[in-house]
Formats: C-alpha cells, structure tokens, sequence
C-alpha cells in the first residue's frame, strides 16, 4: 500500500469516526438548527453557482455583510456557530460539498484549541488536513484559502498555541496546490505588540466592523476575479 493510499485511508477513517460519534452521541447534533437554516434557505432560493464560499467558526457567522466588503465578487456565507474543524468535517455535505464554488475560504481551529485543554497544534493541523482532503475528494482544483487564526485579548493566554497551529497549516498549504495561507494575525496587532482592542465587540473574541475592515484588506487581493 501507498503512503498516499494509506493517508486517505486515515483520513477517511477520521471522518466515519467523527460521524458516528454524533450520530451515537446522546447529546443533540451540535449546531443542527444552524445547518436546518441553510438547508431551507437552499430550498427557497438556489445558492449561486462559482461563489466564493465561506467556512467555518463565528468570525464567519458573524460577518452577515461580507457582501457590502467584497461587491465584484458573489459571496457565500456558510460559517456556522462557534463550530470547530470537527463540526465542519462533520457537516460537510451541507456546508461544502453541496455548492458549486469558484473558491473557499475557511476560518476555523481556534474553538478547537479553546474548547479543550487536551488540543494541540498538532491536532488542528490532523483535523485541517482531513477537512482539506474531503473538501479535495470533489473539488480537485477550486482554489482554497485558510484564513489565519486570529489573536483575540479574551484568549491571550492561548496565542502560542495559535501561533504554532498558524505555522503548522501554512507549512502544509505550502505543498499544496491551489491553495493560499491568508495571514490575518500580524495586522490585528499595535506598534507595542499590543492586540488592538477597539476591532473587538464588548465580548472581546468577535470583531466589529473595524476588525473586519482589516480583514477586507488583507483577503481581497487573494480573491480570484
């Protein structure tokens, strides 16, 4: 057997084992009335073709205008919750793979460090590198870019994780084709190393629309026209 073989064996694995553990968890499937949404809203109206698709975690959720941000090119917001890798991998078939996009954008693995202690960098790269495999099982050429994760003052003391996390996914985009790592984090810092606070909501994790206005900058140019 291949190693390539072998990897997308691993891969497809992770994934069976991350369905069957919601579908046999106790608990309610997270974020389902999120994903119900989407659906519905498919239903009503038929999602563009060739948009540029956005997901994953809330700094997608939340960014209800990106539209207004990027007017020559049609967006497609499907960031969900305070969803994780594992949340995305998991509703895939609704979030991604559904679409027809002419490029995706995805923001996600800082809920993944903060939502336990016991994940590394190392595991975000894991969980990347599986959602970046199924989003490649069917979309073998659209472009694909991973917005950094970003330093957010209620998570200072998490920073070096994602710091590491940042490191460990543009090393492994860089072997990749089609593919961009968008770096966000440097821009949302002061001259003194200092976060900039006022890009910030009152939670101090979510950005206003000053935070995103650095985000426009910073996205537009990898935007393909």
């Amino acid at each position: 057997m291949s190693k390539i073989v072998a990897q997308k064996l691993i891969v497809y694995f992770i994934y069976v084992a991350t369905c069957i553990f919601y579908t046999s968890s106790t608990f309610a499937q997270p974020f389902i009335n999120e994903i119900k949404a989407f659906r519905k809203a498919d239903s009503i109206a038929k999602p563009p073709k060739h948009a540029v698709l956005l997901i994953g975690s809330s700094s997608f959720t939340k960014w209800k205008d990106v539209q207004d941000y990027f007017p020559e090119h049609t967006m497609l917001n499907r960031g969900f919750g305070g969803s994780s890798l594992t949340d995305v991998i998991y509703y895939a078939n609704d979030v991604v793979l559904k679409y027809k996009p002419k490029q995706i954008l995805i923001y996600c693995g800082e809920n993944d460090i903060a939502g336990s202690s016991s994940v590394t960098a190392d595991t975000v790269l894991e969980r990347f590198k599986t959602l970046y495999t199924i989003i490649r099982s069917k979309f073998k050429k659209v472009p694909i870019g991973y917005i950094s994760m970003k330093p957010s003052p209620s998570r200072e003391k998490l920073l070096p994780i994602y710091v590491k996390g940042n490191e460990y996914i543009k090393n492994f985009l860089a072997g990749q084709k089609n593919t961009d790592f968008i770096d966000v984090y440097p821009s949302m810092f002061d001259a003194n190393g200092k976060i900039l606070t006022h890009i910030f909501i009152a939670d101090k994790l979510h950005m206003n629309a000053e935070g995103y206005k650095i985000w426009q900058g910073i996205i537009a140019p990898y935007l393909i026209k």
